[in-house]
């Protein structure tokens, strides 16, 4: 029984997909809404941990109000794929991990998710991330393709706010 066990865990291990952790050399952009005349500002950089650590003040003054970071991806998924496992520790604050499947893409999927103040795992499931565009939901099917060209993670919460994400790692499960 213990041997079935063994084999059983090992083939789950080997199917997740790491996307960021202390090892990676993704990439990070930051993307913040001084684009569209905003005046919010942020930062990403690699702490002491190498974790990715996502800093800023969201200002909605000049009709802004959002900072996000981004990169860009090469992830092929399979069937077994069906979740994104972040491991981070938060502010208490609500944020939106976002995915594009192709390089044209003009909209994102996303997903909310909330953090506390401690270290968490925070899982989000695939299929529950919808179109959206320019906060605008879209009317097309929530993501369900074999690959992710681009990933983000914005804050945008419709207020002056001060965020702090200190991101451990990202994979897929």
């Amino acid at each position: 029984m213990k041997w079935v066990t063994v084999l059983i865990l090992c083939f789950f291990m080997s199917d997740e997909i790491v996307i960021f952790n202390k090892d990676s050399t993704l990439e990070w952009r930051v993307i913040n809404d001084t684009v569209m005349g905003g005046e919010s500002s942020s930062s990403v950089i690699l702490n002491e941990e190498k974790h990715l650590l996502f800093t800023g003040q969201v200002s909605t003054e000049n009709n802004g109000g959002f900072a996000m970071v981004r990169t860009m991806t090469n992830v092929k998924l399979n069937e077994s794929n069906k979740r994104i496992v972040l491991k981070l520790k938060g502010d208490g604050k609500q944020y939106q991990l976002r995915l594009k499947s192709s390089e044209n893409q003009r909209y994102w999927y996303v997903h909310n998710f909330k953090t506390n103040t401690k270290e968490e795992e925070i899982i989000l499931q695939l299929a529950d991330f919808y179109p959206s565009y320019r906060g605008r939901k879209l009317n097309k099917k929530n993501f369900s393709d074999f690959k992710i060209k681009e990933m983000a993670i914005l804050i945008g919460n419709k207020k002056n706010e001060k965020f702090s994400l200190e991101i451990e790692s990202i994979t897929i499960r």
